[in-house]
């Protein structure tokens, strides 16, 4: 029987370099490619409403968490850090924790040397913070093991470190290796795209809407959207009640109150 080629697991992400699955030299017709209906005026309009960079994301995300003067090695561990600290928390509690990690001299050797309830102490009150506490000093002791103080640079390597997951794993490729590997779907993201239709059937879990949305956006706006809707999510298109009345959208998204 002939194969399809379309996924039928989630996988866990692409690698940077490689093309977004498609065949070369194949002789079978190509179906036309599925696209969700006013997708580039939405874009457009996300990105008029975003124009500002004045959410929270953009102001204390983990982008901004780092030292940005540190050696490269010790910046990537930094980077690693705060998206680990990041997962249900909010910006300005991750942002915070990992100032106070910094001053402590946040290197893979001085959190290996520091006590559990140190490092509890300094990260409260980010979410699940005990469980974090395991993680980062699990995941710190591989990284100086197995990886000379580094981080990974593959997305497989880096899920299969403690507390490290899919959406992580991609943010660090970005930001700390500058190589897109895959869409990083947190929550924000994960809620958007069902709300405007971007995914071809409604998606329950962020792994799935990350596949469904690689099926079809352009790799060139990979690197973008996490940003983006992030922003977004946090300033109009609210979990409860978003503000539809403000958003640009509001006459062609598909979940508006109008």
């Amino acid at each position: 029987p002939r194969r399809s080629r379309r996924r039928k697991s989630v996988a866990i992400a692409y690698e940077s370099g490689q093309g977004d699955g498609a065949e070369q030299g194949t002789s079978e017709p190509q179906r036309p490619r599925w696209e969700p209906r006013d997708w580039q005026q939405q874009l457009e309009r996300i990105r008029e409403m975003r124009r500002s960079r004045d959410a929270p994301v953009d102001e204390m995300g983990v982008q901004k968490c780092y030292d940005s003067s540190a050696p490269p090695q010790v910046m990537r561990y930094q980077v690693l850090l705060s998206l680990m600290l990041s997962s249900q928390t909010k910006d300005q509690v991750t942002s915070a924790a990992m100032l106070r990690l910094r001053q402590h001299g946040l290197t893979v050797d001085s959190i290996l040397q520091m006590d559990d309830a140190t490092l509890g102490q300094i990260i409260y009150p980010v979410g699940f913070w005990r469980n974090k506490v395991k993680y980062i000093k699990q995941t710190t002791a591989i990284l100086k093991q197995k990886y000379g103080g580094d981080i990974p640079r593959t997305v497989e390597e880096l899920v299969q470190l403690p507390g490290v997951g899919p959406k992580m794993a991609h943010l660090a490729m970005i930001i700390a290796w500058d190589s897109v590997s895959g869409i990083a779907v947190d929550t924000h993201v994960h809620r958007i795209t069902n709300r405007l239709k971007w995914v071809k059937k409604e998606t329950r879990y962020p792994e799935e809407t990350r596949v469904a949305l690689e099926d079809w956006l352009p790799r060139d706006l990979w690197r973008e959207i996490n940003w983006l809707l992030v922003g977004f999510g946090q300033q109009t298109c609210l979990p409860v009640n978003p503000r539809c009345n403000e958003c640009l959208n509001q006459d062609i998204c598909p979940a508006a109150k109008r």
